[in-house]
């Protein structure tokens, strides 16, 4: 609640928290809704018309190769933020109720489970992080001793 006391500052960080949680919330749907697009994509109850634009959908949301390049102001992100959703909500009307109520939830028990951990893996990550650290210390000491 806003009352005579509440600064301008305090409004701003308020509203920028808001907007924080609105994105956030946008980023976890469209996560949820393009993982249930790759589910409907591999279900055999969906027609083959919007198995294929459900494929493209998903992969085009997953690629890291965008059609307009980040890096050009404002037209970079117009696919991320005009097309992909576009495309997701197309996609999503071709799909059956049913078979698109039944992806949504199982993309909602995937994502909300806990990932998988494997001790095994972690110390690999560090052995590797490991070796590259000495091999980086050990051809810097022999740069500084010969060059020294």
């Amino acid at each position: 609640m806003l009352d005579a006391s509440t600064s301008a500052l305090e409004i701003d960080f308020r509203w920028q928290i808001n907007m924080f949680n609105a994105w956030r919330g946008w980023a976890r749907s469209l996560k949820r809704n393009t993982y249930a697009l790759y589910l409907a994509a591999r279900h055999p109850g969906v027609p083959v018309l919007a198995k294929i634009l459900t494929a493209l959908v998903a992969a085009y949301a997953l690629s890291p190769i965008d059609l307009i390049p980040d890096f050009i102001p404002v037209l970079g992100y117009l696919d991320d933020m005009l097309l992909l959703p576009l495309g997701i909500a197309l996609a999503i009307k071709l799909v059956p109720g049913p078979i698109w109520e039944e992806c949504r939830q199982q993309a909602d028990r995937e994502l909300s489970s806990p990932l998988p951990r494997s001790r095994t893996a972690a110390a690999v990550i560090v052995a590797i992080w490991l070796l590259a650290i000495s091999i980086t210390l050990s051809v810097l000491w022999r740069t500084v001793i010969q060059y020294g």
